[in-house]
């Protein structure tokens, strides 16, 4: 009888391979609940009414949950685990590590800057929700309702980090009571939540339900999001930014050498020191010099560098006169990559996107084009965001190379695919490993004269711009965060070996300042992949297959580089005992 009991104890046990799934999921509901907006950009819709809640309790709360939930996962026996789950199992740790090493920093008091705001990261929670039915409309006027009380939680946080010392460069904050601006007009149907939400229903829902539902949306932002964002901006005006720090580099703030460190290691999964990304920037922006010489050779122009700069930057024909136009163009370059895409990919997502218009709240101070990821969940499709503020700025021959970033193959591809992966914990179809996702996108921009897009010497030379770009920011990031760099030597370098106009070196520097380590991703992870595609051309020889390489890189979700360098060096292991192609 005793050993029947043991045996009934022992089947009812969960197997280690159910236990482990179970964790994760423990783990991704709590997420979804602590970050509501977080889980409406994911598809997931059970907390589409909540805000987060920035009291210090609950900030408390989280933290003590990420303690507790990363003591579980460290104390977890692989024991019976097969490979897949012991690299999920790793995968689990890592970020949790990551958190619970930063809990020491108090980012939590970084709430605002000249590109972040909570009135525009609601504006952007606005254009994710889902829009089919009246109870999603329901839903957002409950998080319309629950906004004074947040903006109350996020003013006692930025009120704290003025007493802490910890709060972005002065001289950066000087340009968001002008972001703020834009969220607090008088008439609340101007006003972003609206426009995105509001202004136009679904003809499914009847006609006097979307009149209710407009009035409630009118009232709502008239009595209570209106008072509170204007009492956002009045405290950031006259109280934020006239007492922010007036130094610039991370290492000025609190145990800030540590913290920008640690932001380094979060933002490229590297343990490079600042010296070490500074030298190998230096490094970079040297080959890309030469490169862009040959390019201007190329195109013919007879003066030298700087003259070629002036004259890209400056002559007519590249640029163009009205925001249409430009929307027009950067349609037409997706379309034709999009007509190349299987001759470099076996796999490609099921979810489309699209070229839009860059909200104008948000475009003075954002860069020239971004992508806000889609849902199949919610049935939306990625969208690639095109800049056409100051079209003086946006030239025609740095729009392909915008467009294999953000949109094909970069971005939306590696993002959708993930999402649609199967057989994989939730946590790893979300992941966003900043150094893989730029990197990925990076190494994407190389890809132009494969996909046969290219189409001048001009495009060319703005593909290694682009690079260049990402090379720089190497050398910036470091030299203001760790080696006491001015912001205006930071633009002075940014203009000399880019060629970019002094608005978007101005802008690229200042979001360097508030974002410290988040631009090392791109050229690190980039660097990794493209040394990952020699390694495996020089192993494989005519067995290199670039469809498979691609779809293996990019096959499992984002992955920290280190654990990516593991992946692809076992699958050329793997395909060098193939047969010849």
């Amino acid at each position: 009888m005793l050993a029947l009991a043991l045996s009934a104890v022992l089947a009812a046990a969960p197997s280690p391979h159910a236990a482990l799934w179970a964790m994760f999921a423990e783990q991704w509901d709590w997420q979804e609940a602590a970050y509501p907006e977080q889980a409406t950009e994911n598809g997931d819709d059970r907390f589409d009414d909540r805000l987060t809640d920035w009291s210090p309790a609950a900030i408390a709360a989280r933290q003590a949950h990420e303690r507790e939930m990363l003591a579980r996962a460290e104390a977890f026996d692989p024991e019976g685990l097969d490979a897949e789950d012991r690299l999920d199992l790793e995968l689990f740790r890592y970020p949790l590590r990551q958190e619970v090493e930063g809990f020491r920093f108090h980012d939590e008091y970084l709430q605002l800057n000249q590109i972040d705001s909570p009135p525009g990261n609601l504006a952007e929670l606005a254009r994710a929700v889902p829009r089919r039915r009246v109870a999603d409309y329901e839903n957002f006027l409950t998080r319309m309702r629950a906004i004074p009380a947040y903006i109350d939680q996020i003013l006692a946080l930025l009120r704290r980090g003025l007493a802490a010392g910890i709060t972005p460069p002065r001289v950066v904050l000087e340009r968001a009571p002008a972001q703020l601006e834009n969220h607090v007009g008088a008439d609340p149907e101007e006003n972003p939540l609206y426009e995105a939400v509001f202004a136009t229903l679904p003809a499914t829902i009847d006609p006097a339900q979307q009149r209710r539902l407009r009035a409630e949306a009118i009232a709502v932002l008239r009595e209570r999001v209106l008072p509170a964002y204007r009492e956002l901006l009045a405290f950031v005006r006259d109280t934020y930014v006239p007492n922010a720090r007036t130094t610039l580099g991370f290492t000025a703030l609190p145990d800030g050498a540590a913290w920008y460190r640690h932001e380094i290691e979060v933002q490229t999964t590297t343990e490079k020191t600042p010296a070490e990304i500074h030298a190998l920037g230096l490094a970079e922006v040297a080959r890309l010099d030469a490169a862009m010489e040959r390019a201007r050779r190329d195109a013919g122009f007879p003066g030298d560098q700087r003259a070629f700069f002036h004259f890209l930057a400056t002559d007519p024909r590249f640029f163009y006169r009205d925001a249409a136009a430009l929307l027009t163009g950067y349609r037409d370059i997706a379309k034709r990559i999009d007509a190349g895409l299987p001759r470099l990919f076996g796999t490609l997502p099921r979810l489309t996107y699209g070229v839009s218009a860059m909200p104008a709240y948000e475009a003075k101070t954002a860069p020239a084009a971004f992508y806000e990821p889609g849902s199949p969940e919610a049935g939306r499709s990625g969208t690639f965001l095109a800049n056409s503020y100051d079209l003086a700025s946006r030239p025609k021959w740095a729009m392909v190379d915008l467009t294999l970033h953000e949109a094909v193959p970069g971005h939306h591809l590696q993002i959708a695919l993930a999402q649609e992966l199967t057989g994989l914990p939730k946590f790893r179809r979300f992941a966003m490993y900043n150094a893989f996702l730029e990197g990925w996108a990076l190494y994407c921009e190389s890809l132009g004269g494969e996909l046969g897009v290219l189409e001048s010497p001009y495009d060319r030379f703005g593909q290694l711009s682009a690079e260049m770009w990402r090379a720089v920011r190497l050398v910036v990031d470091t030299g203001l965060h760790a080696m006491g760099w001015t912001r205006e030597e930071a633009v002075r370098y940014f203009i000399d070996h880019t060629g970019q106009p002094e608005l978007n070196a101005r802008v690229e520097v200042d979001r360097y300042l508030v974002w410290p380590g988040q631009a090392l991703g791109y050229k690190l992870g980039q660097l990794e992949i493209r040394a990952l595609r020699e390694q495996a051309e020089k192993a494989l020889g005519p067995r290199f297959d670039e469809r498979a390489f691609h779809d293996e890189v990019i096959g499992a979700g984002a992955l920290p580089l280190p654990i990516l360098k593991t992946r692809v060096e076992r699958w050329i292991a793997g395909q060098a005992g193939g047969p010849q192609r």
